[in-house]
């Protein structure tokens, strides 16, 4: 008996749900607003902020993230931002949000590793302004010379890779270093067109670390263990 009336509580709570009227826009925005927060003092302008700040720094840069919501101390943020992840499932829209902070995120591990190859290169060298050597391959192009290539990389390790505006800086370096003084050529680029020849003087500089990484470990293995070692 107390079988069935188990069954008739679960038919009788599943008919509740099925006429059930759906939300209305005003009454999920309300939802959301109580699911994503519970705190009456987050406007929709302070969680744009933390979500924007979540793709800019990493969901686990709270200090930065913290500078980026107007207003909110670090403790406010440290606690609002535990309550989002813990529930941010229950958000109509977390699938367009969760695309827009991992985006930002592999932004960000991408500079990481940019900024790995590039100190790997310089720490190559005594002097590098004078010294670094591009690996060109095939791929040398007839635009740029090694000289305009070496300092357009010590230059950018030297200003910074992953600061904000670094190619505008970059392109102000370029036309204020007396080398280039009758180059008109390398003055007259633009700061995009010199982040485009940067990019692909990273790729060849990752190419050259991950050949001489493997070339290293080839030759530890033709070695084998040291004496002593088990």
């Amino acid at each position: 008996e107390l079988g069935s009336d188990a069954t008739r509580v679960q038919k009788e709570e599943q008919r509740k749900i099925d006429d059930a009227e759906a939300l209305t826009d005003e009454e999920q925005t309300e939802k959301e607003r109580l699911l994503t927060t519970g705190f009456t003092n987050w406007s929709k302008r302070d969680f744009n902020q933390f979500i924007k700040a979540n793709e800019k720094y990493g969901r686990d840069d709270i200090d930065n993230i913290a500078r980026e919501v107007e207003g909110k101390t670090p403790e406010e943020v440290m606690e609002y931002s535990a309550v989002f992840w813990d529930r941010c499932s229950e958000l109509q829209d977390i699938d367009r949000i969760m695309t827009q902070i991992e985006r930002g995120e592999t932004k960000i591990q991408r500079r990481a590793s940019i900024k790995k190859a590039l100190d790997a290169k310089m720490a190559r060298y005594r002097a590098p302004f004078h010294q670094l050597r591009i690996a060109y391959g095939t791929n040398k192009g007839k635009n740029y010379t090694e000289e305009e290539d070496r300092f357009l990389v010590c230059m950018l390790h030297k200003l910074g890779f992953d600061k904000e505006n670094v190619y505008e800086e970059l392109r102000a370096a370029v036309r204020a270093a007396p080398q280039f003084r009758f180059d008109w050529f390398i003055k007259s680029r633009t700061a995009m067109e010199l982040q485009r020849r940067c990019n692909t003087l990273i790729t060849l500089i990752e190419r050259e670390n991950q050949e001489l990484e493997e070339k290293e470990r080839a030759e530890k293995k033709k070695r084998g263990p040291k004496p002593g070692n088990s």
